[in-house]
């Protein structure tokens, strides 16, 4: 049995398959932070991730992204940048339209924001789901296709719709806490490698029998 792990700083894991790119290799700015193995899957140009996914995006929050993610064809993160004004009659923003509509800046400047967006380890988005700024999203999660993310998502739960509500959790309160006490993303990997079959189809119960010691 081939127990070599994956390299996690290749681009393109598959070489047959340039429509998938490993995130921590390919994003640049200082704003983005992506934990090891999560990928993008795109048959476009997935290697336009920071401009065509990450939007509006100008700082300074930051959008941080797990271990072990899995993100769908054309998931896009909203960022604070996004926002307007709402609390005059009009929420156009003419100040960036230049000329001496400049000289009122201030007006759309300092505007209230969410903070950061974290997205968990283990997080599976599916086809065109869209996360709002400043959402948390828990470990282990599923974001079903066309779901639009405007509110925080707990360890283990699946979500959907627009706005997503809750459809159902993958596991029973005490189980999601003993999978957050096993966090089996932070182990070696080559102890992941080793017992991928118990972490991939195994029960929280055999997923603590093989976990590392000390």
């Amino acid at each position: 049995m081939n127990r070599v792990p994956a390299d996690p700083t290749t681009l393109h894991p598959f070489p047959d398959q340039p429509r998938v790119v490993l995130l921590k290799p390919l994003v640049k700015s200082e704003l983005i932070e992506v934990g090891e193995y999560s990928y993008y899957d795109d048959p476009d140009d997935p290697t336009s991730f920071e401009t065509r996914n990450v939007l509006y995006h100008y700082g300074p929050e930051k959008l941080v992204i797990g271990k072990f993610c899995a993100l769908g064809t054309d998931v896009r993160f909203i960022m604070n940048g996004a926002n307007h004004r709402m609390d005059g009659p009009s929420t156009f923003p003419f100040p960036i339209m230049g000329g001496s509509w400049s000289d009122h800046f201030d007006l759309i400047s300092g505007l209230p924001g969410r903070g950061d967006t974290i997205v968990g380890n283990d997080v599976w988005f599916g086809y065109r789901a869209m996360v709002m700024p400043g959402v948390r999203i828990g470990h282990g999660a599923i974001i079903a296709s066309g779901s639009v993310v405007v509110d925080d998502v707990p360890d283990y739960a699946i979500v959907g719709g627009n706005p997503a509500k809750l459809i159902r959790t993958r596991f029973d309160a005490d189980e999601v806490a003993r999978l957050r006490r096993l966090a089996w993303w932070d182990w070696p990997v080559e102890h992941i490698t080793e017992h991928l079959r118990v972490i991939m189809s195994g029960t929280v119960e055999e997923l603590e029998r093989i976990a590392p010691r000390g």
